[in-house]
């Protein structure tokens, strides 16, 4: 009974944070089920690869009932979005193959540092003006919101092939979604408003995990049990953290995470050299 609690606890309150700020909620899911099951064994079974095949599944979950929630308000850009995949989808289902190679002390040194470059991120994310070096006629594309405010943005395809494959590759290698660095890529590189840009993000997440869990489902490393009572509670979650997206700022639950992955990145990172 307490492991169901527990579960969903994290399942929830991932989801909230998540969806509210476009990242997802796998950042926070993977390094708690390591954790709990790796270091204290409340949970049974797990890895660092069941941790991450585990999250990726869920993140399904979790991206689809955001991305439905975004697409009522049109916060999802699908047409412009939908170019991120060419690379997103092969390089998640590349990482996900790839993790199977990853030590717990590998994990815990990798995912630290990625903590801290994801909290680094949300620090400066408002003072790092967009990039203006791709803005081209020819790359040019435009999007109108539920407001009806119309949107000018450029995506280059060959730099958002490149940058999509590499986050791909992190998000199969870490069962994080992808949001996390999606989401600045498009505020900073490819300029997108910030309200877009987080419903976009969620709708990649969605389609990266469906990806990498192919790949991780096939190598077995799913936890079905934990994953049913995850998946029901990121459901919900993730339903809360859109609802919230649209009446709070959400710069306090920024901070509050930040600080949170901060912390959570140096522990895992002096821990792998324990």
């Amino acid at each position: 009974m307490l492991t169901i609690i527990v579960l969903i606890l994290i399942g929830s309150l991932s989801a909230i944070l998540g969806s509210l700020v476009g990242i997802g909620g796998g950042i926070i899911i993977v390094p708690t089920l390591v954790y709990l099951g790796v270091d204290h064994d409340l949970l049974e079974g797990i890895t660092p690869q069941i941790a991450i095949g585990t999250s990726s599944v869920i993140l399904i979950v979790t991206g689809l009932s955001s991305t439905l929630g975004y697409l009522k308000t049109k916060q999802v850009d699908v047409k412009n979005g939908s170019i991120f995949l060419f690379g997103l989808l092969p390089g998640a289902l590349i990482g996900s193959v790839i993790s199977r190679y990853l030590t717990l002390t590998s994990f815990n040194l990798y995912f630290g540092l990625f903590l801290i470059l994801v909290a680094s991120l949300l620090v400066i994310r408002k003072k790092i003006k967009p990039l203006k070096i791709f803005a081209k006629a020819k790359y040019e594309r435009s999007y109108i919101d539920g407001y009806g405010k119309q949107y000018f943005y450029h995506v280059p395809p060959l730099i958002s092939f490149i940058a999509t494959l590499f986050i791909g590759i992190l998000t199969g290698l870490l069962g994080i979604g992808g949001g996390a660095l999606m989401t600045p890529l498009m505020l900073i590189v490819f300029r997108f408003p910030p309200h877009v840009a987080v419903g976009t993000s969620m709708m990649m997440i969605f389609f990266s995990s469906v990806m990498s869990s192919i790949g991780h489902i096939a190598q077995g490393h799913v936890a079905w049990l934990y994953a049913i009572v995850l998946v029901f509670a990121s459901y919900f979650g993730a339903k809360i953290g859109v609802k919230i997206n649209r009446s709070v700022k959400s710069e306090t639950v920024v901070i509050l995470l930040r600080t949170v992955m901060l912390i959570m990145g140096i522990y895992l990172i002096i821990k792998s050299f324990l």
